[in-house]
């Protein structure tokens, strides 16, 4: 089983990056492959919505995004990680889950997911509900922790000093490999997901 950890950070090693080394940390320790993306540097345009991902299953401005589809087919789990500027996900972080989600639908039911923020101060709960509502439109069980998982401080430096903070990420990480044990477990016990009903969509215009 592998978990893909997305840091959109543009600070390779700073303190997304700091949170989400300790969520892999506890996933190895589980059993669970880990492998840790940085985008936060790339240059990520964002949607266009022009729909040519429904034909062919990939974003039509080839870069990352696709990258990542690829790396996805092979994942059981995800957890995207953002740094708080002005109190939601930065900006990469939501372009690449526009164009990520829009274009890979089929690749993210029924996998556990989990956003994770980190802060100086505030605005942690506000990008995290961001976050969540890509998976929970997705149809992937949202992970959670023993609180909001969240990190704070300026530096990686301070990350490590808030204690409670590493913990919920450690929390986090046995829950995600708790879960997908479960899931494991149930497919070798031959419980398949419920057949998905055909989808209804309507609109307020009538």
């Amino acid at each position: 089983m592998k978990v893909l950890l997305l840091n959109g950070s543009p600070h390779e090693k700073g303190c997304t990056y700091t949170a989400l080394k300790e969520v892999a940390g506890q996933l190895e320790k589980n059993g669970i492959e880990t492998e840790i993306v940085q985008i936060g540097m790339v240059d990520i345009r964002g949607c266009i919505g022009c729909g040519r991902c429904k034909a062919t299953g990939k974003c039509v401005f080839d870069d990352i995004v696709n990258v990542i589809l690829e790396k996805m087919e092979q994942a059981d789990g995800l957890v995207v990680g953002t740094p708080v500027y002005y109190a939601s996900p930065n900006g990469s972080v939501l372009s690449l889950l526009d164009r990520l989600f829009y274009a890979g639908k089929n690749q993210f039911a029924m996998k556990p997911a989990a956003a994770v923020a980190s802060a100086r101060r505030a605005g942690t709960t506000a990008s995290l509900d961001v976050i969540q509502k890509y998976f929970t439109i997705s149809q992937m069980p949202v992970v959670s922790s023993q609180y909001w998982n969240m990190v704070h401080g300026n530096t990686p430096e301070q990350v490590l000093q808030d204690k409670e903070g590493l913990q919920i990420m450690r929390t986090l990480g046995n829950n995600m490999a708790w879960l997908l044990q479960c899931i494991e477990a149930g497919k070798k016990a031959g419980i398949e997901p419920m057949r998905e009903e055909k989808r209804e969509t309507t609109n307020f215009i009538r």
